[in-house]
């Protein structure tokens, strides 16, 4: 990653807003976007579909040796391939889904993985990518001219994830909290580290939170961007 490159770090737990607020800073200002939980989608496909146990941590570091991942940085095409093969659909079942937690706390799938984010954002030619996600800010790309962690109340989070579901708001909220235990082990998420901007969405609708972000941005890199 140059200064060719500009990257935009988003950290943030679910329903914070970061997905959607990064996909809309990314299209208005010409910027790729880079969801990186479409990479661990992936991985868990491909080791699905090589017939193996995402909690079989030497058969997922076996997979890895095969795992030919692309990442289309398009907001509004995100294509995603494994070995050439488009499964921009298929991640996103719920086998694929729930097969993910059997290898997000293996440190040397992340680094994996991490590396793989870096180069794709490296190789953009972009004028800017915004990489989203867990764990960004502080791992993936911890030398970013901008580091944002956006943050909500979990009852508000509940509100919004309850709303995209159709869930009922309390068990939305009971799941967020057990997520948001479970990451804190490994993505410490609760705080950010030195140098991270934090936004905290809860009283702010998507306007206001696409404002503070766009302030954090200019502020930080001035006129590197064409602005």
């Amino acid at each position: 990653m140059t200064e060719q490159t500009p990257i935009i770090a988003i950290d943030g737990p679910a329903g914070s807003g970061k997905s959607s607020v990064s996909k809309e800073i990314a299209r208005r200002r010409g910027y790729g976007y880079l969801d990186t939980g479409a990479g661990y989608r992936a991985l868990s496909w491909h080791v699905l579909h090589r017939g193996a146990d995402t909690a079989d941590t030497d058969a997922v570091l076996t997979a890895l040796t095969s795992f030919d991942l692309r990442l289309g940085l398009e907001p509004d095409d995100r294509t995603v391939t494994v070995g050439g093969v488009d499964v921009t659909r298929d991640i996103r079942t719920p086998e694929v889904t729930a097969a993910i937690s059997g290898f997000t706390r293996v440190p040397e799938v992340r680094a994996y993985l991490n590396a793989i984010f870096r180069r794709l954002a490296g190789e953009s030619g972009l004028g800017g990518v915004v990489i989203e996600g867990r764990d960004i800010t502080s791992v993936v790309a911890p030398d970013a001219p901008v580091r944002i962690l956006m943050t909500a109340s979990p009852e508000v989070r509940a509100q919004r994830r309850g709303l995209e579901w159709g869930a009922d708001a309390a068990e939305v909220k009971e799941a967020i909290l057990r997520r948001d235990e479970s990451d804190s082990h490994v993505l410490e998420l609760a705080e950010a580290d030195p140098g991270v901007d934090v936004i905290d969405t809860s009283e702010l609708d998507f306007e206001q939170s696409i404002d503070a972000v766009l302030t954090v941005i200019d502020r930080e890199l001035g006129g590197r961007d064409g602005r």
